[in-house]
Formats: C-alpha cells, structure tokens, sequence
C-alpha cells in the first residue's frame, strides 16, 4: 500500500509541476535557513565546551565600586589565585592570564618582526587546567621558568619548521630574549583562547609576583572538586575580604574596616562564572575576547523558527489554494471506496515527499549561502557531513515538518463530500476559512515585526554613526606599534609632521576607542581617607594629542611645551570633576596625586578640563578620565587634511622603513576602530535584513496561494458580477481588499511586538534612539505595498475571465 502511495504521489507533483515548484521552493528556503541559524547556535552554544572538564572551570569576577567608579570587572587581583588554591578544599587547580595585546616577535638572529595580534603571560598550570596537549614539549615544564614562552603552530611556522621550533630564542618587543618551550595547536574558534597565539611564562612577570590585593588585572580561573555547590563557594570568596583586602588596604588607611568601607558607599563583590557561560552571559570590562549575547541567540532562535514555520504555513495555503482542482479526484476515490483515513496517508506521503525533496534542494542551497553567511556572521561554520547524528536531526526533522505541513490540507481536503464535488460543487466554501486567513495573519505579523526589528537596528547603527562623540574620527590615521621605531619615534613624528597633507601628528599609549585599559585612584591634596578617593583612567598622551583629536577644553588649558612644570600637570574630563563635587573652573589649580601611603607622595596639578568624550561603547556612560604627559608611543594618530590618502600613506611608509628598517609597518584609521566596536550589531542588522526577506519572500507565497484559492472559489461569483458590469478595477479592488484587512490584522498584533521586543534590545544602550510613529508607518507601508503587489496579479487575472467561462463552472 505505501508504495502505491509513493506512485500516486509522484504522479501527483509531476502533473502540477508549477505547485510543486512553489512548494518545494518554499520549504527549501525556509529548510536552508533555519538549518544555517541552526548551525550558527550550535556554534556558539559550544563555546570552549571542548576543554577538558570544562563544566568544573570558573572564571573569578568583581564587582567593585571605589571612587565614584562603579564597574564589573572579569579580572581580580593578582595573589587571588594562590589564595584560593591554598585556603580552599575545593579548588584542584587556578591559572592567570595577564593580556598584553598585539606583540612583536622575530627569531634572535633577524631583522624583520612578525605580528602576532594576541599574546598574554600565562601560568604554568594553564595546560593543566584546561587539559591542552602541546604537539612538541613538556607540558609540565614548558611554562615554569622566566622568559620562556609557548606559541601556536601557526605564529611558530613564520619563523621555524615545527620539528625544529623547540628550544630556539625569540626577541619580543626588541628587547627580551625568550626560549621556546612548546609549540601548541591552534585553538579552536569557538573558544575564549582563540585569537591568542603567544603564551608567556608568568613566573617571568614581575608584576603577578607583587602582593597588590586592591589592584585587579588578572584574569584567574579555577578548576572546582565535582558537585561543588556555587552558592558556597561564593560566600567563602567574600571571607577573602576581611582576610585579605581589609588588611592590606589598613596599610594606606590606617584603622579601616569593612563596615567603614560599605558605609562610604564602596563595595568589592567576588563570584565565579562558568566558562561555558562566559561567551553568552559575561559583558564585562577587559574580557579576554569579545562575547556574544544570549540575547542575539534568543533572537536568532526565534527567526530560525518562524521562518520554518512561514515556509510550513505557506505549504499548507498552497496545498489548500490547489485543493479544488483535486477535488473530483477525491469524490471519485471516495465512491469507490477509499476510508478518509487512506486519503490522509495518501496526502501526508505527497507532502513528505515534497519535504524531501526540499530537504535536498534546502542543503544546495545551505552549501551555496554558507561563505555569505559566514561573512554575514563572522563565523566559520561548515556544514558536518560526515556527522550520523547531524544527518539523524536533519532527517527526523524534514519527517516531522512533512507531516505537520500536509496534516491541515490533508483533513481538509479528506473531509470533500463525493456528492457535492461531483456535481461540481467545490463543497468546501465553508470550511477552513478561519484557519487559513489565520495562518495568512501569522505569516505577516513576523514579517511585519522582522520589518520593524531590521529598521530599529539600523537606526540605531545610524545614530551611533552621528552622534558627537566628543572627537574627530575622520581622516585619522592611526600608525601601529610606533614604539618599534626605538630612539627615532620622535623623529618619526617629526618627519610625518613635516608632510604636505598632514595637518597634525600625536603619540600616545591610548586612543578613545574600547580597548585594554587599568585605573588609578586619586586623591587630592590633604585628602587621604577613602571615601574620597577618585577612580579613574589615566591616559599617557603628548602636547599634540587634543589637538590632533580635536578635543575641546571646557576650562584651562593644554599642555604646553614652553611651561615646563606641564611634565607633572594633568587633564580632567567632566566626568571626574563631577565625581569631586565641583565645577570645571573650579577644579583648576587642584593638585591630585595616586602615590598613597607614601612619605612623599608627587602631585599632578590639574591645568584643564576637557569636555566628556566617548572612549568606550556607547553601551557604557562616559566614566572618570585624566590626562598626563609622557613619552609613550605606542600607536601615532595622524590627522590627515582632506584629498587622496593614497600618496601620503605611501610616504608616511617610506619615513618608516627608513627610520625603523626591519620593522613592520601597519595602519588603520580611528573611524574603522570606532566601528569594529560595533561589529555585533552590525551584524546583527545585516541577519535580519537577510532573514526578513526570505520571510517576506514565503509570506508573499503563501498569499499568493490564498489569493489564487480565493480567486477560484469565487470564480461564479466573479463571472456574475461581469455580467451585471462590474468592471476589471473594480472586481480586482473586492478581491484584494479581503487580503488587507487580513494584512492590517497582522500589522496590528506585530506592532506593539516589535516595539515592546527592540525596546528591550535598546535597553544594553546608554545613549540610543527613541522609536518613533516613522518606524512603523515605514514596516506597514511596505507590507501593505507587498501584500497589494502579491495579490494584484491573482486578482486581475481572475477579474479579465470571460464570464461565459466563469458561469459554466456551476
């Protein structure tokens, strides 16, 4: 009997290849889109679950609020991990990482460095911890000793043949020699590690030896004994506030308790995160890598379904639209005996059919998208083939959506009365209606509220592209790594000044865009208790930095190279006077120092005050900053004067080479930081104007298919009505009316989705639009001219019939 069905089946869609076509088109994009987003929540779902015992790994967090600076930070201090290991039954193991950035690497007899984007002092229980195997070397000594360091098999195959790597001397920064110990396999891209390619040995950092229990810039996990219970471990951490940072902060204010310390306000709050939730759960200052959001999977999620779902709706108003024309066929199997039951597998088989056959043409065109979803993405997702359990959910899945899409047009159509269709009668004008005008309002409402998602991203993306952010970003060149240069950056600068399309030149250690950043507490003169302790960064810049980044003082002045005393001056922003209670003119001529505790502390006089700007996402308010100088240089900006770049980058090159042979020479400009920083939300923006076009896509063919399964069941009243002289505009304006209403339904329930949804996406902003009446008038304006353009066509073509035509189907 089943294969019978199969031959029926297949005679079936090969006789209505058109309805075929658009069925299976269809599902297949519906199919090949949720199997990508899938792919993409697999993806980060996974995140660093291939570590071993990665469900016992916890990273330490804090909480702190000290200064008038409030901040969850992902790092804590730097003898927090050999506390827990000693005072805490359940800790097997800890390990450090300190990030230090991109760093330069060459072998010790070479001139020309190479670039490695991500180094980081490591300990040496790091292996350990995360159970990673290394291709060549000792896991067990291969980070012990100072000055030894552990590369990736692809920052060692620049310098050495793997074989030949172990053992030999690099030069870091031009300055250290280390001896490699280990050569390790890239790490995955799904995980926290993944841009890191050189470890060095914390035992060789001076800093991670240091006993500072208040200053927090490392990022420490720990390895817990099975079934340890969270909420414990979590109160024994607050027990190392009272042993250990109470204690030593007693020794630069003398006499200082807890209660003193919470009663001012202040607080230090530890907790440990699991390392599988830091991707989707932690968005905190300093992480080790960018995250995503839970959020983000959440909406993808939700896209992923529905589009199934549309393109499962639309199967059904297809199947429904084409039901009349089998309509005899049932009659006729009725009569000669066939139970409705075995007319409902027999449908069930077609539309599984149907299922498979999209399934395959769904992974065509899976294969086809994926390089342009993985661009849209920033991912590296490849389909696993050779995967059973993927094939096993895929078929099981494409079973399961066969059945629930065929299961509404095959009780439908199984209910036809023999009588009725064989006299010619449709027999079915009464039924499904509602359902079907259902499922066309369902279809429409996730568009709709795709539409106004995608407008709301993107209006988003614009106003964080024109807001005054406080600096100029355009035209500025940033020049990495000047410090490579050595004794001849300032002539560097010098030379790059002296260019015609230069119309200044600043080096500094920090830029206004997020990156890796410490602070400092202040306090001012005769002020030593706690409480009034200003927390803020501390940015080395030189006399030309304002200047170049047009920065505008409020109050004072600038540094100036003719005032001498200006090597001891500082720079406030408006955000740390308010934190001191005062006004900028105010704050002029105070003098600050953040030498606490010593006999003589150095004082820094502030001379100006600039107006806020923002150096960190616009997710975040604009916190503490001063400004000191120095002779730092870790990048040069250069603001370059309108024209063609080209000629200057070239020279700007040629003075490199020249002043730094054997260096390399790399740049960006400060506009693509800015929007580096906003990378995930642009890519988020560009997934739903992706996916809203492909449901906007099925939607349009499910009505398509409703309005030619009206158009056919009104076929007599039509004909009718032309009789009487009704004319084509106007039969066509009562056959698409029907449709809008059912559209304005749907853009009435979407609405207030998508404002209550995106609002709450806003929320993650400090500084965000507001969504305006523009935003939906603009996603109901167009489904409304979609919705007129896909029934139009079904409409006009059922009004332009012949009424002799039309009046011959009684």
């Amino acid at each position: 009997m089943f294969k019978n069905h199969l031959k029926i089946a297949w005679r079936s869609l090969k006789k209505q290849p058109f309805f075929t076509f658009l069925n299976t088109f269809g599902l297949a994009i519906g199919m090949a889109g949720g199997l990508l987003i899938s792919l993409y929540i697999y993806d980060e779902l996974s995140y660093d679950t291939m570590f071993a015992d990665s469900d016992q790994i916890y990273r330490v967090n804090a909480d702190i609020k000290f200064g008038g600076d409030a901040h969850e930070s992902a790092e804590v201090s730097a003898p927090m991990a050999a506390a827990m290991k000693n005072d805490f039954s359940q800790v097997k193991v800890t390990t450090r990482f300190r990030n230090i950035g991109s760093v330069l690497i060459k072998k010790s007899n070479a001139e020309l460095n190479a670039k490695e984007l991500q180094g980081t002092y490591a300990d040496a229980t790091f292996f350990e911890m995360f159970g990673i195997e290394l291709l060549y070397g000792d896991v067990k000594t291969a980070l012990t000793k100072p000055n030894t360091l552990v590369l990736t098999k692809s920052a060692a195959e620049k310098h050495f043949k793997l074989d030949e790597a172990l053992g030999q001397l690099v030069v870091l920064e031009n300055s250290e020699t280390y001896t490699i110990t280990g050569i390790m396999d890239d790490l995955p891209q799904n995980s926290f590690l993944k841009d890191r390619s050189v470890f060095m040995a914390m035992s060789g950092y001076e800093d991670a030896q240091a006993m500072e229990w208040t200053s927090h810039n490392y990022f420490t996990f720990v390895k817990l004994i099975k079934d340890t219970n969270i909420d414990d471990f979590n109160f024994l951490l607050e027990s190392m506030i009272d042993k250990y940072i109470i204690p030593y902060a007693q020794a630069f204010y003398p006499g200082i308790t807890k209660e003193q310390f919470i009663a001012s306000g202040n607080y230090i709050n530890y907790s440990i995160m699991p390392l599988t939730d830091i991707h989707l759960h932690s968005n905190r200052i300093t992480e080790l890598s960018p995250n995503s959001s839970m959020q983000n999977v959440y909406i993808l999620s939700f896209i992923g379904v529905f589009l199934i779902l549309l393109a499962s709706v639309n199967f059904m108003n297809l199947s429904t639209a084409h039901s009349l024309k089998r309509a005899k066929e049932v009659g006729v199997r009725k009569t000669l005996g066939s139970s409705r039951f075995g007319l409902i597998k027999q449908f069930l088989t077609e539309s599984a059919i149907i299922s498979f056959i999209s399934l395959v043409l769904s992974i065509l065109l899976a294969v086809i998208a994926l390089p342009f979803f993985n661009t849209l993405s920033g991912k590296t997702i490849a389909i696993p083939f050779t995967n059973p359990i993927f094939w096993f959910i895929v078929f099981l899945a494409t079973a399961v959506l066969g059945i629930f899409s065929g299961s509404y047009p095959a009780f439908f159509m199984s209910k036809f009365i023999p009588v009725k269709v064989l006299k010619g009668s449709a027999g079915v004008s009464n039924g499904g209606g509602r359902i079907r005008n259902s499922l066309v309002i369902f279809q429409f409402a996730i568009s709709v509220f795709l539409i106004v998602s995608t407008l709301v991203v993107f209006q988003q993306l614009e106003f964080i592209q024109n807001k005054d952010i406080g600096y100029t970003k355009d035209q500025v060149l940033i020049v990495n790594d000047a410090y490579a240069a050595g004794n001849q950056v300032t002539s560097f600068k010098e030379e790059v000044q002296k260019l015609g399309q230069v119309e200044s030149v600043s080096l500094s250690g920090y830029l206004p865009t997020p990156s890796y950043r410490n602070n400092s507490s202040f306090f001012k003169d005769g002020s030593t208790e706690q409480e009034n302790a200003i927390n803020m960064q501390t940015w080395d810049v030189d006399h030309d930095y304002l200047n170049t980044l047009k920065i505008e003082i409020i109050a004072g002045r600038d540094f100036n190279k003719a005032f001498s005393a200006d090597s001891s001056a500082i720079i406030l922003n408006e955000s740390a006077v308010a934190i001191m209670g005062l006004q900028p003119e105010e704050a002029l001529g105070i003098r600050l120092s953040r030498e606490l505790g010593s006999e003589n502390p150095e004082f820094s006089k502030v001379i100006g005050v600039v107006k806020n700007f923002h150096f960190e996402s616009l997710r975040e308010d604009i916190g503490a900053l001063s400004l000191n100088l120095s002779s730092s240089s870790g990048s040069m900006s250069v603001k370059l004067a309108p024209g063609n770049f080209s000629n200057t980058i070239a020279n700007i090159e040629n003075i490199w080479n020249r002043v730094a042979p054997g260096q390399p020479f790399s740049y960006r400009f400060l506009e693509d930081s800015f929007n580096d920083t906003y990378q995930a939300e642009k890519r988020l923006g560009r997934v739903f104007i992706t996916f809203t076009i492909l449901s906007i896509l099925i939607a349009c063919l499910g009505l398509f298919g409703l309005a030619a399964f009206n158009a056919e069941k009104r076929t007599k009243e039509i004909g009718v009505r032309k009789v009487l002289g009704a004319s084509v505009s106007q039969i066509s304006y009562r056959l698409t009316i029907d449709f809008l209403k059912l559209v304005g339904i749907a853009i009435l329930v979407s609405l207030p989705l998508g404002w209550y949804a995106m609002n709450k996406w806003l929320e993650d902003f400090s500084y965000r639009i507001e969504i305006g009446w523009g935003v939906f008038a603009t996603a109901a304006f167009l489904a409304i001219i979609i919705s007129i353009l896909t029934v139009s066509y079904q409409s006009i073509k059922a009004a332009i019939v012949n009424p002799i035509k039309s009046l011959r189907t009684e």
